[in-house]
């Protein structure tokens, strides 16, 4: 087989086998794909560690993907971590003074999410998120927890209905798309509802954070967002970035190319 030349391929063939992987491998993938920073430096013995395997299998697992041995996954998620270092220091290669303390790392993290968020979106899988939106006559929003507000933002603007006040219901309502929006920790319902609407011929679009997220084995199409935040916090910036642009792509292929929601103005909602 032709081994991975890329982290990009290295997650795309993963991707494809973790149905197949047996518990010690599953976790060794997961590991991969979900923190490929600490991959990039993270030696064999701490990698069997976290995987709860043997160094062996860590090796034998890096021989299946056609790779010499562990340390050429680590050296595609070196290579990965350049590519988006360089990229990130051009959009903040702008001449501005940085705040400062908090304030700077904050910005520097957010800008780092977005340009790994937008750089590292596989074209294939937009266009067809972007597709089965569009033509679907009925859509459907799901997020809990954190992801809440990523789901009111994305229904609103999707002229969608949100789902998660009767979730039981609601699910055995379902047709056309789901849209389902979780990251780490994932919130159980939205997983289990992406895999009955999976099962029921309903087609699942995820909005998610990384490959092993286990919304991605239930997907038509899945779009990941870079989550990474200062301190103990996760993000959302970048999840919400992307919910936006994929709302005003979804408008513009079906038409639309007016506001995003003219109601509230019509009923007078806002001030002034």
């Amino acid at each position: 087989m032709t081994p991975p030349g890329s982290y990009q391929e290295l997650t795309e063939l993963l991707r494809s086998r973790l149905p197949k992987l047996a518990s010690g491998q599953l976790r060794i993938a997961h590991l991969v794909l979900a923190d490929p920073e600490g991959t990039a430096y993270r030696g064999i013995s701490e990698a069997a560690r976290l995987a709860e395997v043997h160094e062996s299998s860590v090796a034998r697992f890096a021989n299946s993907l056609g790779l010499p041995g562990y340390p050429a996954i680590m050296e595609l998620c070196r290579v990965w971590l350049a590519e988006q270092a360089q990229a990130a220091r051009r959009a903040d290669d702008n001449g501005h003074e940085p705040p400062g303390g908090m304030l700077s790392a904050t910005l520097e993290q957010e800008q780092t999410n977005l340009t790994r968020t937008f750089n590292r979106l596989d074209r294939t899988s937009w266009l067809h998120a972007v597709a089965l939106l569009a033509e679907a006559d009925e859509v459907h929003v799901l997020g809990l927890r954190d992801s809440r507000p990523i789901a009111e933002l994305l229904s609103r603007q999707l002229h969608a209905r949100q789902l998660g006040d009767s979730l039981v219901d609601e699910v055995r309502e379902l047709s056309g798309v789901l849209v389902a929006v979780s990251v780490r920790r994932y919130a159980a319902d939205t997983v289990r509802a992406a895999e009955y609407a999976c099962e029921h011929g309903v087609r699942v679009v995820a909005l998610t954070d990384n490959p092993a997220s286990p919304l991605a084995e239930y997907a038509h199409a899945v779009l990941f967002a870079e989550t990474a935040g200062v301190g103990n916090f996760h993000s959302l910036t970048a999840l919400a970035a992307l919910a936006q642009v994929l709302a005003r792509e979804v408008a513009l292929r079906r038409g639309n190319h007016g506001p995003a929601d003219d109601l509230p103005h019509s009923f007078g909602f806002y001030y002034g």
